[in-house]
């Protein structure tokens, strides 16, 4: 197992340092009425407002990546781009910078599209992406569909079953030089809505050490669980999920080069590893990045 120590942000990440405010307000209007200064004077969004982090997402994507149409349903999961950036950027490591037409398939892409977008306009990648929920399907389908640069370079397609993971998405005769996955963390409901919880007390807390005032949450903030269930928790949480897509793998050992994984629970970061090695994998390897004291991984594997 090779183990490779990534103290910051990719160097082609493009979301260095702070956020340019004025040139993201420049690609959305919009975001103007959200802007307000931090102790020290600088432009800054409420990271607790669930609508400034919205804007502050559809300003990077128009300004940075081209896209000129991105919306989420009401209650989805708005990821930050920054750290979903590093893990297509990293990926871009394991294949060769002189291959062309390289295929990669997302699994459990949500609502946000992100991986795609970041990997299709980034890379010129082309994408198979998979989700269990028809909502998030519909979603990310009228992203590619209203966006000229993503046009051609998707496929979005419904996974029917929430047992499976590769099966009934990967088809016969397909190949992919890459797979990644941003796993369901939780093992319930309840978990995930806890675990929410904790990081709007902690985004709230943060934002009063910086001298701002957090927007005072209403009874309708956050995320509806309800809405998005495999976008949060799946029966048995992260370890069952990774456990599973790992028995699958093998299944399609001749059809992907790389599969990969996030992983956000360090002790299933060695149980997959174990679990990868029982399977005769020829090589995995453990990608750490960084995003200030924000620590991530993610998990590589092949058997070719």
């Amino acid at each position: 197992m090779k183990k490779q120590v990534s103290p910051g942000l990719h160097p082609n990440n493009p979301h260095q340092g702070r956020y340019d405010i004025a040139a993201l307000c420049k690609a959305l209007p919009d975001l103007k009425a959200k802007v307000k200064l931090n102790p020290k004077g600088e432009q800054t969004i409420d990271f607790t407002d669930g609508e400034s982090v919205v804007l502050l997402n559809k300003a990077l994507l128009m300004h940075h990546y081209g896209i000129t149409f991105w919306d989420l349903p009401q209650g989805f999961l708005c990821p930050p781009i920054p750290g979903r950036a590093d893990y297509v950027h990293r990926l871009s490591e394991l294949v060769s910078k002189d291959q062309n037409n390289v295929t990669v398939l997302d699994i459990g892409t949500g609502a946000s599209c992100i991986y795609p977008i970041i990997g299709a306009t980034e890379y010129k990648w082309q994408f198979v992406t998979s989700d269990i929920d028809p909502i998030s399907v519909k979603s990310a389908q009228a992203i590619v569909k209203h966006n000229a640069r993503l046009n051609n370079r998707i496929d979005c397609r419904l996974q029917s079953s929430p047992k499976h993971i590769f099966k009934d998405i990967i088809q016969p005769g397909e190949y992919y030089h890459l797979t990644m996955c941003n796993p369901p963390f939780h093992k319930s409901l309840q978990e995930a809505q806890q675990g929410t919880q904790r990081k709007a007390r902690n985004l709230a807390a943060n934002q009063l050490k910086r001298g701002n005032q957090p927007k005072k949450a209403s009874s309708n903030s956050g995320l509806n669980f309800g809405g998005q269930k495999a976008e949060l928790w799946c029966a048995g949480g992260e370890e069952a999920f990774v456990k599973n897509m790992a028995l699958e793998s093998k299944l399609f050992a001749t059809q992907v080069a790389w599969f990969s994984t996030l992983i956000s629970k360090k002790e299933n970061v060695t149980k997959l590893t174990k679990q990868l090695k029982a399977l005769n994998a020829i090589e995995t390897k453990v990608i750490d990045m960084g995003q200030g004291q924000k620590l991530s991984r993610f998990v590589a594997w092949r058997f070719n």
